[in-house]
């Protein structure tokens, strides 16, 4: 299907939709004759919150019919915000659910794809740290690893781990890229930061982390490489603590446990180890970084993710054979919306659908722009009951129950 009769057909789903929720009728799951055989099906609708719509949809795809929810969020609506949620640390995780009632976020999905194992470097702890840049209330938390480092399926061409998702200054949301910049200096001379807060440091780099990380060990930094996530761990490791502006403490290799709020631990590895190992306690090292765009609003929030739409169609190279239970954000009237899905999974349901099925769906919800976030059994969907005292899980997550994850995307309400 070209991108000119993909554009027409959400126009006309989102015509339907309209005028379904005008007349107060389920018009919007029957179909007329003539739409798309594989178009959604919504069902059963809820207003969270003002601006906040939360509904059901089934939609036929080549696996089977797949199950979902999906969350509409009206960013023109006066008290609308988002906000990166997480389990307090980037190297934590915690239930959807949990991390949106501890905000007070009235509706979530979860985030990114994460490090959730670590099979082929026995030994070294996982970190449950998540792939890409991740920006909470306007600070920045850490920055993408390397292609290669990433968990999840393929990147399409032209996509990077630095891809996200989010919301600018502007209070418009919108697809970026964020890129590390960051230096460290000292007597020695000044070299490039490769790292912020990731479970994975570019091969020959030096990454830096902060008290954002929390108490995970950080010897998963230095294995695999830039291409092969599961290469072994290097053997040339250095890390050096600075407190205050002073090298305080040296080791041979990647520690663990709490840093404190005035502390960056540097951890190198191969031609990073080397240079690292220049520094000598008592050496004064300044380390400054910041996540760079080019978009023309800084991002007070932002969350990685691939995306699968733009400019309203389907990348192209998008995965259409495997099909897998899905979570994805969505962009539509010039960023003044923002559509958040998650489809059940488990044993009662089918098996979901590829990356391709999943654009197509985007496109027809009306999303303009959208990003695949992580999803088997991560994938899920909360919205606040009623009585507005807590969240519960709308979807079917595929275990059963939710899989603690390490971020998500919390929609926030004033009223």
């Amino acid at each position: 299907m070209t991108g000119r009769g993909h554009g027409t057909r959400v126009r006309v789903a989102a015509v339907v939709l309209a005028w379904a929720a005008l007349v107060g009728t389920d018009a919007a799951g029957a179909a007329p004759a003539h739409a798309d055989a594989r178009a959604p099906r919504f069902g059963s609708s809820a207003v969270i919150a003002p601006g906040v719509e939360y509904r059901t949809f089934t939609v036929a795809a080549s696996h089977g019919t797949a199950y979902g929810h999906l969350l509409s969020v009206d960013l023109r609506e006066p008290g609308i915000s988002l906000d990166l949620l997480t389990a307090g640390a980037v190297a934590a995780r915690k239930p959807v659910s949990a991390m949106a009632d501890e905000r007070g976020a009235v509706a979530a999905v979860n985030g990114d794809f994460f490090n959730i194992s670590e099979t082929q470097h026995p030994g070294v702890p996982a970190t449950g740290a998540p792939v890409g840049p991740a920006v909470a209330g306007g600070a920045a938390l850490k920055s993408a690893v390397p292609d290669g480092q990433r968990f999840g399926p393929v990147l399409p061409p032209g996509t990077t781990t630095e891809d996200v998702v989010g919301l600018g200054a502007d209070h418009v949301a919108r697809l970026g890229r964020l890129t590390l910049r960051g230096t460290v200096e000292a007597r020695q001379g000044r070299l490039p930061l490769r790292g912020v807060n990731q479970y994975a440091v570019a091969e020959g780099g030096v990454g830096a982390y902060t008290s954002d990380w929390g108490t995970a060990s950080r010897a998963r930094a230095v294995c695999g490489t830039d291409t092969d996530r599961a290469a072994p761990c290097g053997q040339e490791t250095y890390e050096v603590t600075v407190r205050r502006g002073v090298v305080t403490r040296v080791a041979a290799a990647p520690g663990e446990g709490a840093i404190a709020p005035d502390t960056v631990v540097l951890v190198g590895r191969e031609a990073g180890a080397r240079d690292l190992r220049a520094l000598r306690v008592g050496d004064r090292v300044r380390v400054g970084y910041r996540l760079e765009g080019a978009e023309r609003a800084r991002f007070t929030f932002a969350v990685g993710g691939f995306p699968i739409v733009r400019d309203d169609r389907p990348l192209a190279g998008l995965d259409t054979v495997d099909a897998a239970v899905r979570t994805s954000a969505g962009i539509a009237d010039g960023g003044h919306r923002l559509y958040l899905l998650a489809l059940d999974g488990g044993p009662d349901y089918r098996k979901g659908l590829t990356i391709g099925e999943l654009a197509d769906l985007m496109l027809d919800t009306g999303a303009e722009d959208a990003v695949d976030l992580d999803g088997g059994g991560s994938s899920t969907l909360v919205a606040r009951e009623p009585d507005g005292a807590r969240t519960t899980v709308r979807n079917h997550p595929s275990g059963g129950a939710e899989r603690p994850v390490p971020n998500g995307i919390g929609v926030f309400t004033r009223h």
